[in-house]
């Protein structure tokens, strides 16, 4: 079985591309033990981390931790089976109900990640399902207009749609652009898939903007919100009007994986689409849920985020000081001041360099290079964790400001 298995491969040529990966510092996956926090420690080495999404620690929080156990005795460690075959788990009702007062939304549905939410809602966007009897749905003539810089996830999720027909894109965050494309589509079957706040460098959507186009066009909205959810919004913080703009959108996906810090995500939208996404996405009756704990432990958060302000506002005021001290040593962030922090790396070879020196040194710190970026136009994409010291920005700053002497990035002196 072994040779006629390995014989096989020989068409597919993985060897090869892995070989060219090792020349640009491929490996295998560095082993974390313990938690991922402010701190990791990876392959036996404790390392400052610049890396993890999970930036508010919250996990560290004795009563969240708490929470969690009580929900291990109180649900068990898993759903057991589909809400569709055996119902919906409490803990994830309750999710929903509390995603639907954060977002202003009349109903929602948890998945097991934000990727699944995304493959899901297209699936069903633009599914036909026949089941008889005159029950029977055709959404094959639906058509996607996508930010050209949407996440993987949702291009992963519309590629099976024909480029010019069933799928658009428009120059990223350019209205202008999108009221191009929208005026040639008047009259169709439209969802219009923007981000709130991208990953790569921190820019975030002119949300009223586009969603003004999509109600003037009569297009549907769907806004990826994984990165901004429970962060913006309120008037003394930044972006308050496009975040609070953000309640006209007719579809919203989360991640629960930054701001809360847990796996997971979920769509919340209009009541009839929501409760044909049961059906329709595939991703909610083809695949486990998040475990009950998890589900209820965010709803906890969710909560938490929401009475005690001051965890977010403090957050959010470490960041500008932290900005502001990387522009001060030469390295200017991204002119938009959200948390997504990105430093221009030089080319890739000088990115790599870099990357390897910052470990060299303790501290992990993750670079961006093609695809995420354009090619050759890599970034240090940097976030800041609530449980980073001072001794950890101090060095982390002083370090910086060395290397990109050494290596000649940046205005470093």
């Amino acid at each position: 079985m072994t040779t006629s298995v390995s014989a096989a491969l020989k068409h597919w040529p993985f060897a090869d591309f892995l070989a060219a990966g090792k020349g640009l510092g491929l490996t295998d996956p560095p082993v974390i033990d313990g938690p991922a926090g402010p701190t990791v420690v990876r392959d036996g080495r404790t390392l400052a981390n610049f890396a993890s999404i999970n930036f508010l620690n919250l996990q560290d929080r004795a009563d969240v931790q708490r929470h969690f156990l009580d929900g291990i005795a109180r649900y068990g460690l898993t759903t057991g089976g589909s809400r569709m075959t055996q119902g919906i788990c409490r803990p994830h009702l309750e999710l929903e109900r509390e995603l639907c007062a954060a977002t202003g939304k009349e109903r929602a549905i948890s998945f097991a990640s934000g990727l699944l939410a995304n493959l899901g809602f297209v699936h069903a966007m633009t599914h036909h399902m026949n089941l008889g009897q005159g029950w029977e749905i055709d959404n094959q003539d639906a058509v996607f207009v996508l930010d050209r810089d949407a996440h993987w996830s949702l291009w992963k999720a519309v590629e099976n749609l024909t480029y010019g027909r069933q799928l658009f894109a428009f120059r990223h965050n350019d209205a202008a652009d999108l009221n191009r494309i929208l005026s040639r589509l008047e009259g169709k079957k439209t969802v219009v898939v923007f981000e709130s706040v991208y990953s790569a460098d921190g820019t975030v959507a002119p949300i009223g903007t586009l969603l003004d186009l999509c109600e003037r066009h009569q297009a549907l909205s769907y806004v990826d919100d994984a990165n901004g959810f429970l962060l913006y919004g309120a008037e003394n913080r930044p972006f308050a009007a496009e975040f609070d703009a953000l309640r006209r959108a007719d579809f919203v996906m989360v991640s629960f994986s930054k701001s809360v810090g847990l796996e997971g995500g979920a769509i919340a939208g209009p009541t009839d689409p929501m409760l044909a996404l049961e059906l329709l996405s595939g991703t909610s009756m083809f695949t486990a849920a998040m475990q009950p704990p998890t589900a209820s432990t965010a709803t906890r958060i969710m909560r938490l985020l929401r009475t005690e302000p001051a965890i977010v506002d403090d957050y959010l005021r470490r960041v500008a000081v932290f900005r502001e001290r990387l522009a001060e040593i030469g390295f200017p962030p991204h002119s938009t001041p959200s948390y997504l922090i990105s430093v221009p790396a030089g080319d890739d070879a000088t990115a790599v360099e870099l990357k390897d020196s910052f470990l060299a040194r303790g501290y992990l710190v993750p670079v961006f290079f093609y695809p995420a970026v354009p090619r050759n136009k890599p970034l240090l994409r940097l976030i800041l964790n609530a449980g980073h010291t001072e001794e950890h920005l101090d060095g982390f700053l002083r370090t910086l400001a060395d290397l990109g002497g050494r290596l000649g990035l940046g205005g470093a002196r």
